[in-house]
């Protein structure tokens, strides 16, 4: 059943996986051409594209930066949706693992599990200097490695779900808990590319 918060939302996801590809070649143009362009300046403010001297998106394959910049563009529409353990929907809340699998699944088509540790096992393991805006970082918050899961945004940030009584946001990966608890990065590959 689709909730009416789900329809007020629909068109605007329709609207980001349209622009999504302007994104991708917006980041191969000079800053120039997406000067006063208010969704890149949001971008560039929260570190995506960098300074605004040079975007930050790696080199990558249209198809694998396609669908980074869809998970980006979409999980950052859930900045400030609360947090809610088991939750996997806008309306309803969701929780570090539910935000990544629905930002994958809902901007790129791509399935991940329901669990953080799951999607830990179905992704590809990087090393931390190769971290990528849309790939995956997992910390140790429960004892046990790969028990939280954000998406790298790029200059050391991630955007993620935290916990109970919190909202999803962007954080440091360099702040004193979230290195401290660091497990690892995963790249998630789909569609034989990544």
């Amino acid at each position: 059943m689709v909730s009416p918060r789900s329809r007020t939302l629909a068109p605007f996801l329709q609207a980001v996986r349209a622009w999504v590809g302007g994104v991708a070649l917006a980041c191969t143009l000079p800053p120039s051409a997406w000067a006063d362009d208010p969704i890149m300046d949001l971008l560039t403010a929260r570190g995506v594209l960098g300074d605004g001297a040079e975007p930050v998106w790696p080199a990558l394959s249209g198809d694998a930066q396609s669908r980074r910049s869809a998970a980006l563009v979409y999980a950052m529409a859930y900045v400030g949706v609360p947090y809610q353990r088991g939750g996997t929907a806008f309306d309803q809340g969701v929780d570090c693992s539910g935000f990544v699998q629905i930002t994958y699944r809902e901007s790129a088509g791509i399935l991940l599990p329901r669990r953080a540790a799951q999607q830990a096992q179905v992704t590809l393991p990087i090393d931390v200097q190769a971290l990528a805006p849309g790939d995956l970082v997992f910390f140790d918050t429960q004892g046990e490695p790969f028990s939280h899961v954000g998406i790298y945004i790029g200059q050391g940030r991630f955007i993620h779900a935290p916990r109970s009584g919190a909202r999803v946001r962007m954080e440091h990966m360099e702040s004193r808990y979230w290195r401290d608890r660091f497990s690892g990065a995963r790249r998630v590959i789909g569609d034989g590319s990544g």
